[in-house]
């Protein structure tokens, strides 16, 4: 069971908790957090959520997403999903979001991170992630007008990918924690 914090308009921590799957109540929000993982190909690392996941299930995806659990940061939600689902460890103590996005429910704060990695070298959380690959821009594009992909807006793809290059985060390679 996952417990989450909840938020006000203004980001601001409530008093309040929530569980997954509960319906929101009215101004409810909460937190998601996403990583956009680069290599120095320019391809973003993205993986196959599995078959029997509830949403988007067996669809391709972005490199890592989910939820904070209550008492977590940002940094901290997405070092952990980070470590459950592609078995890597990232310190984000130093890193900001590159972009929020504000939705009905909440925020989803979306970080973006040079890292050169071997997917054999990765260890997929068996419970979510079925797959994982380096996609170019062109092929994720191709892979949601196809249907495979999580139908993000072709322009918010785009813009992950252009903004991998915004402030030296291209040009470093982030150290494992």
């Amino acid at each position: 069971m996952e417990i989450w914090d909840t938020y006000d308009r203004n980001r601001v921590i409530t008093a309040d908790k929530m569980i997954r799957g509960e319906a929101f109540d009215n101004g409810q929000l909460h937190m998601i957090v996403h990583l956009c993982l680069f290599d120095s190909n320019e391809r973003m690392l993205i993986q196959q959520r599995q078959a029997d996941k509830a949403g988007w299930a067996d669809m391709w995806d972005i490199s890592v997403g989910g939820s904070a659990l209550s008492g977590e940061t940002s940094q901290a939600a997405i070092k952990r999903e980070t470590k459950e689902e592609l078995g890597i460890e990232i310190d984000f103590e130093e890193v900001r979001p590159h972009l929020t996005i504000n939705y009905d429910h909440g925020f989803d704060d979306i970080y973006i991170i040079h890292k050169n990695i071997a997917i054999e070298d990765l260890s997929l959380q068996e419970e979510e992630v079925q797959a994982a690959k380096w996609a170019t821009k062109d092929e994720i594009l191709d892979m949601i007008s196809k249907g495979y992909f999580i139908p993000y807006f072709p322009n918010f793809i785009e813009l992950l990918f252009e903004s991998r290059n915004q402030y030296g985060i291209i040009s470093r390679d982030v150290e494992q924690s």
